[in-house]
C-alpha cells in the first residue's frame, strides 16, 4: 500500500531499496530553502542493520502490512525454533537469531506473537514475564549494603541474572523476557 511519507509513523514497516523496514524514529525538517522532509530511522527487519534514510514530504512510499499470529512454541531443533499456528496447526521454523537473546526464556507450550511477510517469519514478540526456577544463588557478601546490592543467580534455563540478597535457590521468580531481569518473586 503507497503512503506519502509526511504519513510515516514509529512501528510502519516499510518497502524501501529491495528490503523490508521497520521505522524506529521519524522526524519533520524544514530547511532555510527548499521543501520539507521526513528523516526517518528504520531497522532492517531480517538483518538488524540500521538506517538513516530522507523522503519529501510528498514522495510515495510502500508500507507493508504484516500478518500477526498467536503461535505455541514447540521445541528447539538446533538453531531453529518451531512454533505451530493454533488455528491451522501448520508449523513454522524460526532463526534462534531472528528471536535474539529472549530465546533463552521460551518454554514448551508457550504463546508467542509471530509477525509474518507471505509466510515468512520476521519477528517474534514473547509474554513480558516469565516465571522460571532459581536454581543457584551465590551467597550474599557481607559487608554490601542491601538497598542497593544484587547478587549473582542461575536460572532453570542456565541464564544468568541479577537477584536481590534475600532470595535463596530453589525459589520461583518473574523474570523480564525482553533484557532478562529480575522482577520480583512470584506468587505461588
Amino acid at each position: 500500500m503507497k503512503i506519502n511519507a509526511i504519513d510515516i509513523k514509529p512501528g510502519n514497516v516499510l518497502e524501501h531499496q529491495g528490503k523490508l523496514w521497520v521505522v524506529l524514529k521519524r522526524d519533520f525538517v524544514q530547511p532555510g530553502k527548499g521543501g520539507m522532509f521526513a528523516q526517518v530511522e528504520m531497522r532492517d527487519l531480517r538483518s538488524g542493520t540500521k538506517l538513516n534514510d530522507r523522503f519529501r514530504t510528498q514522495e510515495a512510499v510502500e508500507r507493508v502490512s504484516l500478518d500477526e499470529k498467536e503461535m505455541q512454541f514447540l521445541y528447539f531443533e538446533g538453531e531453529l525454533a518451531t512454533f505451530m499456528d493454533n488455528e491451522t496447526y501448520e508449523q513454522t521454523q524460526v532463526p534462534r537469531e531472528l528471536i535474539g537473546d529472549p530465546a533463552d526464556f521460551l518454554m514448551e507450550g508457550m504463546i508467542c506473537q509471530v509477525k509474518l511477510h507471505e509466510g515468512v517469519a520476521l519477528s517474534v514478540d514473547l509474554p513480558q514475564t516469565v516465571t522460571m526456577l532459581l536454581v543457584e544463588a551465590d551467597p550474599v557478601v557481607k559487608g554490601q549494603t542491601a538497598s542497593s546490592s544484587y547478587k549473582p543467580g542461575k536460572l532453570e534455563n542456565g541464564r544468568r541474572v541479577m537477584i536481590p540478597p534475600h532470595i535463596d535457590s530453589n525459589i520461583r521468580i518473574v523474570v523480564n523476557t525482553a533484557d532478562g531481569t529480575y522482577l520480583e518473586r512470584a506468587k505461588d
